[in-house]
């Protein structure tokens, strides 16, 4: 009995908790508000790019800077929607192959859970958890992934283009070795500029694909300043020697900020499983004296209020020790 209504309450808590990261972390977390700064950014940018060229330099120089103060303010996320998650964890599948996944998992789950426990209510609420939350989180664990590995490359592939341009190569035949040669995920960004050419786009328009795919700030520097020398000229491998300065000063200054915040991150960790180890020890010692928290009414009240306490602490937590620049 005891163990059962342990099972119970696992899977009620999993459940809400699937279902909170589904609908209530993206607002409270602020991509929602993130989104709608970028899309507010995204029409200023394009009724900029509607007016005349012919600009003065000093105007020039004060809207650049105003693009890159724009550009690190906004967050590695440019697009909410779920077809745009699925090109960014690097996914072949198309949204209507990934909601039948969801199902096919949640089916699974669901029956799993019904054949372990024989509740239907149970069941169903485990079925709609691993059915919203794990696929969704896998997506989200693999952007996170994709996007570390193309911020560790990316500065190498800008010094490609740099030697290339040097030796007198055109940009496109740069980036065609970078598209040949380079690892994943730089590699499949780099096809993305050559297959959109190929159909006809400029190089600029080119790259502000890859900056809508790989929606990080150093693809939307590389961006801007390849459009900028499409547009204005200039000499590219200078541009482009100063841009792989800048992204190798702020991998640096990411380095150290993981290496100063790793303390932190270790202390909240242990808080944070502090008392699922302790619960845990207690139950092994004296199963009695947990049990109450599980059989009686006021116990199940305590245990709810008490895991919904910890689940605001964990995320203050997390919000405290996660540093985006």
């Amino acid at each position: 009995m005891v163990d059962q209504s342990l099972i119970v309450m696992g899977l009620m808590m999993l459940a809400a908790g699937g279902i909170f990261y589904v609908f209530v972390y993206p607002y409270l977390s602020g991509q929602a508000a993130a989104e709608k700064r970028r899309a507010q950014f995204q029409s200023q940018a394009n009724g900029k790019g509607k007016r005349d060229r012919q600009i003065d330099p000093n105007k020039r120089r004060q809207q650049i800077m105003e693009s890159v103060r724009e550009v690190e303010n906004e967050t590695r996320k440019k697009k909410n929607n779920l077809a745009a998650k699925l090109v960014q964890a690097g996914f072949t599948i198309d949204v209507q192959k990934f909601y039948m996944v969801c199902g096919g998992i949640g089916l699974g789950v669901a029956l799993f859970t019904f054949l372990f426990n024989g509740n239907p209510l149970i069941a169903l609420g485990a079925g709609v958890a691993g059915g919203l939350g794990m696929p969704r989180w896998v997506v989200n664990f693999m952007i996170k992934r994709r996007f570390k590995k193309f911020l560790a490359e990316f500065p190498s592939a800008v010094d490609i283009i740099i030697r290339g341009v040097k030796a007198g190569l055109p940009l496109t035949q740069c980036v065609g070795i970078i598209a040949a040669e380079s690892p994943e995920p730089i590699r499949s960004e780099f096809r993305r500029i050559l297959e959109a050419q190929s159909i006809g786009l400029s190089i600029g328009e080119s790259c502000d694909r890859m900056a809508e795919s790989m929606p990080v700030a150093e693809a939307n520097f590389f961006s801007i300043v390849i459009n900028l020398q499409q547009k204005a000229g200039g000499n590219l491998s200078e541009a482009l020697t100063n841009l792989s300065r800048v992204l190798r000063d702020r991998k640096k200054m990411r380095l150290k900020v993981n290496a100063m915040s790793a303390e932190a991150k270790a202390s909240a960790g242990i808080i944070g499983a502090l008392p699922f180890a302790v619960c845990a020890l207690v139950y092994v010692s004296s199963p009695d004296y947990l049990t109450l928290l599980f059989t009686t009414m006021t116990g199940r009240i305590v245990l709810a209020v008490s895991g919904a306490w910890m689940l605001i602490g964990i995320f203050v937590m997390r919000k405290m020790i996660q540093f985006d620049f």
